[in-house]
C-alpha cells in the first residue's frame, strides 16, 4: 500500500492536470525558406514525463493543444539536426541540414539493421528470427561497436533468455555484427513519405516503469483508464488520462523463485526480477482485467475497483502468452512453450488444454523434454543450464525445434478460435465446442499477433518477411501486401496488429522504424505515423471509443529508448 500510495502522490503532484490548455502553433521551414512538411512536433515541460506531438502539414504548419504551462518545443525530420525552443519563440522555426555523422546516428534501427552484410540468407533470416523479437537492433545501444568476444558475451545473454541459434548462427552472428556496426557513420538513403493524413493527427506518450521495467501489454478499460503489466517488476500500472496521474500495484506475494519456473536462466537486463511475469492483459465481461502470467502458468483477474487479485494455476502448461475472451465469456489463451492452446471459464474456474501437432521428431521432443529441462535447470539458478541441455544447437535445427503458439483471436462469424504459431509457421483453428483442431502452414514465415475484422477476415502480421497477411478463413484463400520500407534494402518486423472495430482499418506495429501503420483494405492503402519517440518496439494495438489508438512501446531494454523509459502511446488520427 505504501509504494501505491506514493507513486499517486507524486504523479499527482507534478501532473495532475490544470483545467486550461494552450496551443502552440507555428510553421516550419528548411534553410533556404522552404516549408517542412511532416516534421514532428513535440511539445514538453522540462522534467516532464509526458508529451505531446503533431505533424506539420504541406504548407508547414503545426498546432498542437496542450494542457501544461511552460512548455518547450522540439521539431524534428529525418535529414534535420532537432530544434528545441520555448513555445513561445515557436512561431517561425528553421531546420538546419545535419552532417553526415550526426545523419547517421538519427536514422532509425532499420537503416543500420539493412547494413549488416551477412555471409548468408539463412543467417539473416535466422537473425531476423531470433534477435529482433523483443527490442530494436540497429539503435544507438546495439550498434555500439564491439569485438567478436564482447559480442559473444551479448549472445550468450540473450540465448539464456530464449534465443535458440545454432552453433554455425552463433559465429556467424558475432562475427557479422562485429564487422558492420564500426561506428562509422553510413550513407542517408531513407525515403521519408509524408502521409497528407498525418496533419492534424496527436500522440501523446507517458513514461512508466523504471529502466529495467518491461511494460509489456497494455488494455483500456470501459472506465476510461488504461492498465499496462510490467512483466519483469510483477505490477500493473493504473493511467487516468484525465489527471495524468499513475498508480503501481503490486502482484501478491509467490512462492515460486525469482524468475518463476525460469529461475534457472540469467536474468537479461532484468527481465526475470519477478515470480509472476505478467504478459498480456485483458478487461472481461465482469470488467475485471485479466492476465496471462508467463513466468508462473497463470491466469490472474485484478479488480480495477478493490484493486483484489486472484490467480488461477494453470495445469500442464509453460509460459502462457496470449489471451482473449469469447462470447460465452471463456478465456482462449496459447501456451508457447508448451504446444497448447486453453480454455478458461472464469464462472466456473475450469481449464481445458488442448495438445497441439508436433509437426516432426525435433519439435515432439521439445513438447517432451522442456518441463524436464526447466526442472533441472532451476536446481542451478542463473546458470542458464537449459541452453546446454537442450538440443536445438547438437542438431543444427535452431528455433525450428519449437512450434511458440503465440497470437490468438475469436473470429465473430462462428466464434471459431483461431491461433499462430510463430515459429512453427503454422495458422490454427480450433472449434470451441468441439474442440477439434486443424493446422494449415501459414502462406508466410513468422506469423505472429493475428487479429480479425468483424466480417471473419483473418489479418496476420508475418515477422520475418515485412508483410501483412489477409487470409479468408471460409476459402483459406490469401493476399500479401508488403509494408512500406523507407529503402528497398530495408525490413520491417511487426509484432502486432489491430483492427479498427467502426473503421475496419489495420493498424500495424513494425517496430524497426518507429513507425505505426494503418493499412485501409477498402483502397489498399498504406498510411506511414512516424514516432516522435525513438527506439519504438509497440506491442498489442488498442482502440478507444473516440477513435483513439494506443499501444505500450516496450523495447527491451527500457533505458535505451529515447528517454530512458517504456511509454504508453496514444496517437487520434
Amino acid at each position: 500500500m505504501r509504494t501505491r500510495t506514493i507513486v499517486a502522490i507524486a504523479w499527482t503532484f507534478l501532473y495532475s492536470g490544470p483545467a486550461w490548455s494552450q496551443t502552440v502553433q507555428g510553421r516550419v521551414f528548411d534553410e533556404s525558406g522552404r516549408p517542412v512538411a511532416g516534421a514532428i512536433v513535440t511539445v514538453f515541460k522540462e522534467g516532464s514525463t509526458i508529451q505531446e506531438s503533431g505533424y506539420s502539414d504541406a504548407s508547414g504548419h503545426f498546432l498542437v493543444s496542450s494542457s501544461f504551462d511552460g512548455l518547450r518545443v522540439r521539431v524534428r525530420r529525418p535529414g534535420y539536426v532537432d530544434s528545441i525552443v520555448p513555445s513561445a519563440s515557436a512561431s517561425s522555426i528553421t531546420l538546419k541540414a545535419a552532417d553526415a555523422q550526426a545523419l547517421s546516428d538519427s536514422l532509425t534501427a532499420s537503416a543500420h539493421a539493412a547494413h549488416v552484410s551477412w555471409d548468408s540468407p539463412e543467417h539473416k533470416a535466422n537473425f531476423v528470427s531470433q534477435c529482433h523479437y523483443c527490442h530494436q537492433i540497429g539503435n544507438a545501444l546495439t550498434r555500439a561497436p564491439k569485438d567478436q568476444d564482447t559480442w559473444k558475451l551479448t549472445i550468450d545473454r540473450m540465448q539464456g533468455y530464449g534465443a535458440l541459434i545454432s552453433y554455425s548462427d552463433e559465429s556467424s552472428f558475432r562475427e557479422t555484427l562485429a564487422r558492420s556496426f564500426d561506428g562509422k557513420p553510413i550513407p542517408f538513403h531513407q525515403k521519408h513519405v509524408v502521409s497528407p493524413e498525418t496533419f492534424g493527427a496527436k500522440i501523446t506518450e507517458w513514461q512508466m516503469g523504471e529502466p529495467d521495467s518491461f511494460m509489456h501489454d497494455a488494455e483500456i478499460h470501459p472506465n476510461g483508464k488504461i492498465y499496462a503489466v510490467d512483466m519483469s517488476k510483477d505490477k500493473i500500472y493504473e493511467l487516468d488520462r484525465k489527471t495524468n496521474r499513475i498508480v503501481a500495484y503490486d502482484l501478491p506475494p509467490s512462492e515460486l523463485p525469482l524468475g518463476g519456473m525460469f529461475s534457472g536462466a540469467f536474468r537479461p537486463l532484468g527481465t526475470f526480477a519477478a515470480h509472476h511475469g505478467p504478459h498480456s492483459i485483458q478487461v472481461g465481461p465482469d470488467g475485471k482485467l485479466w492476465t496471462t502470467n508467463s513466468l508462473a502458468a497463470e491466469i490472474m483477474s485484478f479488480d480495477p475497483v478493490t484493486h483484489a487479485f486472484k490467480v488461477y494455476p494453470v495445469p500442464d502448461a509453460i509460459y502462457p502468452h496470449t489471451l482473449r475472451f469469447d462470447q460465452k465469456g471463456r478465456i482462449w489463451f496459447t501456451v508457447a512453450l508448451s504446444n497448447k492452446v486453453g480454455r478458461f471459464d472464469p464462472a466456473s474456474g475450469e481449464f481445458k488444454i488442448l495438445k497441439l501437432d508436433s509437426h516432426g521428431l525435433f519439435r515432439l521432443m521439445s513438447d517432451l523434454l522442456l518441463p524436464t529441462i526447466l526442472k533441472v535447470s532451476g536446481w542451478f539458478p542463473q546458470k542458464n543450464l537449459h541452453v546446454s541441455l537442450s538440443h536445438h544447437k547438437a542438431t543444427g535445427e535452431g528455433h525450428r525445434i519449437l512450434n511458440l503458439p503465440y497470437g490468438i483471436d475469436v473470429n465473430p462469424v462462428d466464434g471459431s478460435i483461431w491461433f499462430s504459431k510463430l515459429y512453427g509457421g503454422f495458422i490454427g483453428r480450433v472449434d470451441p465446442e468441439t474442440l477439434e483442431v486443424r493446422e494449415w502452414s501459414s502462406p508466410l514465415g513468422g506469423p505472429r499477433r493475428l487479429r480479425f475484422a468483424k466480417d471473419g477476415t483473418l489479418w496476420v502480421p508475418s515477422f520475418e518477411t515485412s508483410s501483412l497477411l489477409r487470409i479468408s478463413t471460409s476459402t483459406l484463400k490469401y493476399k500479401i501486401y508488403k509494408l512500406p520500407l523507407l529503402n528497398e534494402t530495408e525490413y520491417e518486423t511487426p509484432y502486432a496488429l489491430g483492427v479498427h472495430p467502426v473503421t475496419q482499418d489495420v493498424w500495424i506495429t513494425s517496430n524497426l522504424s518507429d513507425r505505426i501503420f494503418r493499412f485501409v483494405p477498402a483502397t489498399e492503402k498504406f498510411i506511414t505515423y512516424e514516432s516522435p519517440t525513438r527506439v519504438t518496439y509497440m506491442r498489442d494495438v488498442l482502440f478507444d471509443s473516440d477513435g483513439t489508438i494506443c499501444t505500450t512501446n516496450s523495447n527491451m531494454p527500457a533505458y535505451a529508448i529515447e528517454g530512458g523509459r517504456q511509454k504508453v502511446f496514444c496517437l487520434k488520427p
